[in-house]
């Protein structure tokens, strides 16, 4: 007799089991004093490949049987619930030639099994009444070992690596009602407020990392027609990050570096199940369309931890999920500093807002400057209407290019070019976010600054708007040409 399997229960202690090459599974209360044979029935000469004490049950144990050395390619898994005085083969739903390597019950689910086998994963809801694939984009291959790690199921296969599946949340919350519901809004995980990388070497023999962010599953029975909606809400009902499924306009800069984590900002709302992760940021300040940046541009500010809600809304009805969001553990201790840290960063981000929406005013009213000269360019008599609109969208113009690098035609401009207020505002707002600090009174300084100096064109713009725009206006309406409006986005 050769011992294959041995494993101690993790609810009583000095409980052993122990499995042999030739069927026999042996128990002991008592740390190895005595030990009693308690081996199912099955075929003689049965390789037991793994026992796996249940850690929800002290007198419960599940037994995976290898017989494809001697050209039986069947599963056999085992069930005890009574120290082995009794077995019950439990292997529905799991096919021929998926001969079985290992067995684990989830820790934080009594009754809720993982089979690792020779053609992928099983699971199983029902303490293995009924088995079902959980294979996603896991390759059909030999599963020798599985484990739960945390919140993750973790495989060996015979060949292709390690994987992992992150976040067994949903898997754990699916119940007899699951299948009949229409929507599912699945508790998130606790997410860790983390400052995740913007870019990393792919280029490298590296594996994907976990999503970054907090985790949102949800289901739908069939893909809505509608638009989704996923909504993050603070402790005070506020939404802080509103997200869709519609695909929003904003001129987004083109990729040029194969390194850098792309944004995603589009919510899936696929048939079966969906997943997102929230970055744990606020919404992101107004953009301006089509502009380029030498990072991936400016972004809302990292959420303070604390307790959330998620709302997820389709077809005029909703339903929400509470999140938690947890403090690094290594920089515990620290609330006060990321508290001022968090304003500076929503004040940056407002700031931000004013400028591009700044930017967006001028570039607006320049275009419909551009257009009245090529309607009616070649009209004599609307020469002096258009001189003046044309003095305007100079002035216009001197304002712009103080507030933003209008050469910044990609994202290494800025070396041929100077930052202007965009760009210093958009590299401050990283820098002040590189970690759970105090902001330094330098910082502060900075912003005081840059604040001013956009206090500063921003006045200009408001002096443009309330004295040279009106006489102007006045002289296109006297010349019969439309009118010159500027349009003001309220919100990003």
């Amino acid at each position: 007799d050769t011992v294959f399997a041995l494993a101690e229960s993790p609810v009583n202690q000095g409980t052993l089991w122990a499995g042999t090459d030739d069927g026999l599974v042996q128990v002991t209360t008592d740390d190895g004093q005595h030990w009693s044979n308690v081996a199912p029935k099955m075929p003689e000469w049965s390789t037991i490949d793994m026992i796996e004490p249940s850690p929800n049950d002290g007198n419960a144990a599940y037994v995976a049987v290898d017989r494809h050395k001697l050209d039986d390619f069947k599963p056999y898994i085992f069930k005890t619930t009574d120290l082995g005085k009794t077995w019950s083969s439990i292997v529905r739903g799991i096919p021929d030639g998926a001969y079985v390597h290992a067995v684990r019950e989830d820790p934080k689910r009594k009754g809720l099994l993982y089979a690792g086998t020779e053609l992928g994963v099983f699971a199983s809801f029902d303490d293995g009444a009924h088995w079902q694939p959980l294979q996603l984009n896991l390759p059909v291959t030999p599963i020798h070992d599985l484990v739960v790690k945390d919140d993750d199921l973790v495989v060996a296969t015979h060949g292709r690596s390690f994987w992992v599946l992150d976040d067994l949340t949903p898997v754990r919350q699916v119940n007899a009602q699951s299948a009949a519901a229409d929507v599912i809004l699945y508790q998130p995980q606790t997410a860790l407020r983390l400052h995740y990388p913007e870019e990393f070497d792919k280029r490298q023999p590296v594996g994907d990392n976990p999503p970054p962010g907090a985790i949102i599953d949800y289901y739908f029975k069939t893909a809505p027609k509608e638009e989704v909606s996923l909504e993050i809400l603070d402790a005070s009902g506020k939404v802080v990050r509103h997200l869709s499924s519609k695909e929003k306009n904003e001129g987004v800069q083109p990729p040029e570096w194969p390194d850098r984590v792309e944004r995603v900002k589009t919510i899936p709302a696929n048939e079966g199940m969906n997943r997102f992760a929230w970055d744990l940021r606020y919404d992101d300040p107004i953009q301006i369309p089509g502009a380029f940046y030498s990072g991936n541009g400016p972004k809302g500010p990292l959420a303070l931890p604390g307790d959330y809600q998620v709302k997820l809304t389709v077809g005029g009805k909703s339903q929400t999920a509470p999140l938690h969001l947890a403090t690094d553990p290594r920089t515990k201790g620290q609330e006060a500093a990321v508290q001022k840290q968090f304003t500076l960063a929503t004040q940056v981000n407002d700031r931000i807002s004013q400028l591009h929406q700044a930017v967006n005013a001028i570039r607006d009213l320049k275009s419909q400057i551009q257009a009245l000269h090529k309607r009616f360019g070649d009209d004599q008599r609307l020469k002096p209407a258009l001189a003046a609109a044309d003095d305007l969208d100079h002035k216009m113009s001197e304002v712009e290019q103080k507030l933003i690098q209008v050469n910044m035609k990609g994202s290494e401009a800025n070396l041929a070019f100077p930052d202007m207020l965009n760009e210093r505002f958009d590299t401050f707002s990283h820098l002040i976010e590189y970690g759970d600090a105090e902001p330094t009174k330098p910082q502060l300084d900075v912003f005081q600054m840059l604040s001013s100096q956009l206090d500063e064109q921003l006045k200009r713009l408001a002096q443009l708007k309330n004295e040279d725009l009106p006489k102007v206006s006045e002289m296109i309406k006297q010349a019969n040409l439309p009118a010159l409006i500027i349009t003001e986005k309220k919100s990003g």
